[in-house]
């Protein structure tokens, strides 16, 4: 990883952390007395193209031992309702403030993808993944509404699985390239402010 992103992320880290422990805790003991036990949903996902690790977030949904692959229409029913509040105001990623001090994500790259995708497109995902995957990244800001929207529409696994396949997947790493083509610690720096600002609304 660039130095100077490593050295931005463990900055960003050491800021945050005072401000979002307590946050962790509240929604945790909410999340503990409405919805019960796991607090926590860990995933695999990938930082390069052959090197997993659990993402962790707020569990958002009821549990389901065969779930699999990203979220769609077809598992809108399993959302909670503070999960959906938590999924509205990104407050469910809090629990990442662990991945970025591990160094399994910076602050700003693209989305850490799924195993099954990345072994499905080794070319894209060899080159997005040379960069390390982020908290947030450009095509969070400029693609992941457009996403929802195409996902939100869906009504079972496989056509879940489709859609993301065939628009989101190109389109975001497309997204990704443009961003490594042009990256600088400036343009870091605006990709975090445009998320919070986004995130605010």
């Amino acid at each position: 990883m660039n130095p100077l992103k490593r050295a931005f992320d463990l900055w960003t880290a050491a800021m945050i952390t005072p401000i979002v422990l307590p946050l962790i805790v509240v929604i945790s003991l909410a999340i503990l007395i409405t919805d019960g036990r796991p607090i926590f949903y860990g995933g695999e996902r990938m930082k390069t193209p052959t090197k997993g690790f659990s993402l962790w977030k707020f569990r958002s949904m009821k549990v389901d031992p065969t779930d699999s692959g990203v979220s769609g229409g077809d598992k809108s029913a399993r959302i909670t309702p503070i999960g959906r509040w938590l999924r509205k105001k990104r407050l469910d990623e809090l629990p990442q403030l662990w991945n970025l001090w591990r160094g399994d994500i910076s602050v700003v790259g693209p989305r850490p993808p799924l195993r099954q995708y990345v072994e499905q497109y080794p070319d894209i995902y060899n080159e997005v993944l040379k960069c390390r995957p982020g908290l947030t990244g450009f095509a969070t800001i400029y693609y992941s509404r457009h996403e929802y929207m195409l996902l939100g529409r869906t009504t079972s696994r496989a056509e879940t699985d489709a859609v993301y396949r065939r628009n989101c997947v190109p389109r975001k790493a497309r997204i990704d390239m443009m961003y490594q083509r042009n990256w600088s610690f400036c343009f870091d720096l605006n990709v975090v402010r445009k998320t919070l600002f986004s995130s605010a609304r």
